[in-house]
């Protein structure tokens, strides 16, 4: 079980591969355990206003807009054009402060357990020219889950993402694997096993937690040790 006040970070192996999703369905469950959980999207881009991610994650929580939210202490930075963190600011004739997201955070722990903080894109999406999402949670210490699917070149995202993880010292807390494309059984059977053993090859016991038909593992959350 995760300390009270604790923050993990989800992040996809690229981008579409149903983390925004993943995100509500864990807010969801812990919230089905009387559990005090929000979520938090670090950068959101492509949009103005309400964060469409936290918008979304409500959505599957089936609540309504927070206090937190209405402060914008959930989605700390909106730009509107929809590229990656760093070009969407500059573009907005802005800097990501990594501090002002790091004290929107600390707020978060203060009245909600645990925070769930949802990254951009893939680990490796740049915040600014010389900070990249999986630098950020590295400093922040945040353990990881991190989402992936069957589809074609997830295999080669995935490991890449777990040898990022590897060099930086991020624990992963789990690995979901999302079926939300049509696959072969085959390909859905194998790449999950190879997945899962590379995952133990680089010395994490993470659980790997399937969701097929938009539906979580019933004890998934249990596993993740959430």
């Amino acid at each position: 079980m995760l300390m009270k006040g604790a923050v993990v970070a989800i992040s996809g192996i690229d981008t579409g591969i149903g983390k925004t999703y993943v995100t509500g369905l864990l807010a969801r469950a812990l919230q089905q355990q009387g559990r005090e959980v929000i979520t938090q999207k670090i950068v959101q881009t492509g949009c103005d206003g309400v964060a469409e991610d936290i918008l979304e994650h409500r959505r599957i929580m089936g609540i309504g807009l927070q206090d937190a939210d209405n402060e914008g202490l959930t989605a700390p930075y909106v730009f509107p054009y929809p590229a990656s963190p760093h070009l969407s600011a500059r573009l907005a004739s802005r800097e990501i402060d990594v501090l002002q997201i790091r004290r929107a955070t600390f707020a978060l722990q203060k009245r909600y357990d645990p925070v769930l903080l949802e990254g951009v894109g893939g680990l490796l999406v740049p915040l600014s020219r010389d900070l990249l999402f999986a630098d950020y949670i590295r400093d922040a210490g945040y353990p990881l889950i991190l989402v992936t699917s069957p589809r074609l070149g997830s295999i080669n995202h995935t490991i890449l993402s777990i040898e990022a993880c590897v060099k930086r010292g991020i624990v992963i807390r789990g690995v979901i694997y999302n079926c939300f494309q049509e696959s072969e059984q085959l390909i859905i059977d194998d790449t999950r096993e190879l997945i899962r053993h590379w995952l133990h090859k680089e010395g994490f016991l993470a659980p790997l937690i399937n969701i097929f038909d938009g539906a979580l593992d019933p004890d998934g959350v249990t596993q993740l040790g959430l």
